[in-house]
Order: C-alpha cells, then sequence, then structure tokens
C-alpha cells in the first residue's frame, strides 16, 4: 500500500480550501489509502492557513516564493513515496485516489491526472477556455506533459527529473512534464471523471490578466531547453499574429484596405487553427467560434508578455513572480 502526499501550494485561497481538502479526504476514505496533506502557502493574509490546519493539513508558511518552489517545499516535506500536487482551487472526485492507485497496480502509467472543467455557472469563456484540453472522445490519453492542477506521481519521478523549475514565473508545468517524458514516464490523462476549477476567472480582465501572466516565461523556457522547436512554436505564433495585425492596422491608416484585409486574414489563420485542432474533438461550431476568438486574444497577449520578457532580459532587470 502506497503512501501519497498531497501537496496544495495557497495564497489566499480561503474561499476554496475547505472545498479542496474536504474533497481529498473523500478520496482517501473511499481509496483506503494513507493520505498526508501538505498546504504551501506563500503568505496568505486570509484565513486559508487556519482553515487548512482545522482540517489535518500540515501548513508550510513560505513567503514569495514562485509557484515551483512551493510544490518543491511541500514535496521535500512530504513523507509519501507517492505525490499528488493539486491547485487549491480544485474539486477533486471521489475516486481520484482510487483511479490513480489502480492505474499504479496495472502499471499502465508512471504520472496520472484527471481532465479539468469549469463549474456550469463560470462564465462562459472560462467554460470554453477550459474545455479546450478536454478530450473529444473521452478516452485515456498519453500526453508529452500534463498541467498541474491535479497531477500524481511516485516520488521516483519527482526525484529523477529534480523537481520543478524554481527559476520559471509560469510554465514549470510544461517543463516538469516535458522534462518527465525525456525520461521515459508515462503521462496518462482520464477524461473521466472530471476536478472542478472553482477558481475561474469571473471577467474578461481576469482572464486576460491570467494568459499574460502565463505566457511569460517563454524566454526562460527556451534559455534553459535551447532552440527546441516544441517550445519555439508558440512564440513564434504569438509574433505573427500580432506582426499581421499591426500591418492591417497600417494598411488601414494608409488607405489600403485590400492589404489590411489580407493582413487581418492572416492575422486569424493561427487563431484559427489552434481553435480547429481544440474544438474540433467537441463537434460543437459554437465552441469553435469561442476558442477561435480567445485563441486570438491569447496570441496577442503572448506577444506583449514575449516582448516585454525580451526587454527585460535585455536591460537585465529581475523576472517577478
Amino acid at each position: 500500500m502506497h503512501r501519497i502526499s498531497v501537496i496544495v501550494p495557497m495564497y489566499n485561497e480561503a474561499r476554496h480550501i475547505t472545498r479542496t481538502l474536504d474533497s481529498v479526504i473523500l478520496a482517501a476514505r473511499v481509496a483506503a489509502v494513507d493520505c498526508e496533506l501538505i498546504v504551501v502557502d506563500n503568505g496568505s493574509t486570509d484565513q486559508g492557513p487556519q482553515r487548512a490546519r482545522e482540517l489535518g493539513a500540515r501548513v508550510l508558511l513560505c513567503p514569495g516564493l514562485c509557484i515551483g518552489a512551493l510544490r518543491n517545499r511541500g514535496a521535500a516535506a512530504a513523507t509519501g513515496d507517492c505525490l499528488a500536487f493539486l491547485d487549491a482551487d480544485i474539486e477533486v472526485p471521489a475516486n481520484w485516489l482510487q483511479l490513480w492507485q489502480q492505474a499504479l497496480a496495472t502499471g499502465s502509467t508512471e504520472v496520472f491526472a484527471l481532465d479539468c472543467a469549469a463549474p456550469g455557472h463560470a462564465p462562459w469563456f472560462a467554460r470554453a477556455w477550459q474545455r479546450r484540453s478536454l478530450a473529444g472522445n473521452r478516452q485515456p490519453r498519453l500526453l508529452h506533459w500534463l498541467p498541474t492542477p491535479n497531477l500524481c506521481l511516485q516520488r521516483y519521478w519527482f526525484e529523477r527529473v529534480g523537481g520543478f523549475d524554481e527559476q520559471l514565473r509560469t510554465g514549470e508545468d510544461k517543463d516538469f512534464g516535458l522534462r518527465l517524458h525525456a525520461a521515459g514516464a508515462r503521462q496518462l490523462s482520464l477524461a473521466q471523471p472530471q476536478v472542478l476549477h472553482w477558481g475561474f476567472e469571473g471577467s474578461w480582465a481576469e482572464w486576460a490578466g491570467k494568459e499574460r501572466w502565463r505566457q511569460g516565461s517563454h524566454v526562460q523556457l527556451l534559455r534553459n531547453a535551447g532552440l527546441d522547436l516544441r517550445l519555439l512554436r508558440f512564440p513564434l505564433l504569438c509574433l505573427g499574429t500580432a506582426g499581421f495585425s499591426l500591418l492591417a492596422l497600417l494598411g488601414l491608416l494608409l488607405g489600403r484596405p485590400g492589404a489590411a484585409l489580407g493582413c487581418l486574414l492572416l492575422a486569424a489563420l493561427a487563431p484559427l487553427l489552434l481553435a480547429l485542432r481544440q474544438g474540433w474533438r467537441q463537434r460543437e461550431p459554437l465552441l469553435l467560434l469561442q476558442l477561435w476568438l480567445l485563441h486570438g486574444v491569447r496570441l496577442h497577449l503572448g506577444a506583449l508578455a514575449l516582448l516585454q520578457a525580451l526587454l527585460n532580459n535585455a536591460v537585465g532587470r529581475p523576472e517577478r513572480g
């Protein structure tokens, strides 16, 4: 029987942490596993740490660290031979750990996660954006990397790749997963059941702010991995899309509507291809249109974040977490 350490980074998540930990406690009871709860607090000023302690979690106070460092601190304090990384605003289904134990027993994977969805009352853009990564046919998928809203693996694999990169502000999960893939770890994503993301974006401004922040580590990722085509692809799409948009605007200002229209169509091409790749699995035309719009906004935000990171790197300004 494995001992599982569930590691939850947290910052001002009092409104969600009780639901999150209650769902883990139920999952541990259903799976009949030995489970320890470790909450790594990044300097919360609300009641989150107190509520976590009331539910039996060990709370580590680690203010001022990036998300990768928080997870690493939790792993260093953990005593389990299996590690589960869980966001503080995620509700897991009752059979979450039972499914993980079954996957371990069958030897079908080394890393495990469930697909993540937003609750039904979330705004359309939050629900559509969360659905972009879901499997359309609801079949298990082996992927090159898994995001970390709920990520389970044996400690051996965590230690083999050296944990999360503490220099990355964002993108640490992709970096971690790609290193696991290079080390030979199979990473399994189950389409059903799903975990629920209760910390969904409640406004366009919040969504845009988070997306710009998430795109802020491309320069660091490329510096660490070199000119990896898989990592280089998205920054180039961002710059290309934003460049064609600027040319379209310039064409309008110069009184050349034909050229402006051509550039605008080229700017819309990359978002459309991304929407088709992700939305086609769902077989829903409305979702496809929503993703087209969201990817268009995201690519422009990514270009802004990339240029800002390059400027900061050129002047030697440190990245802020």
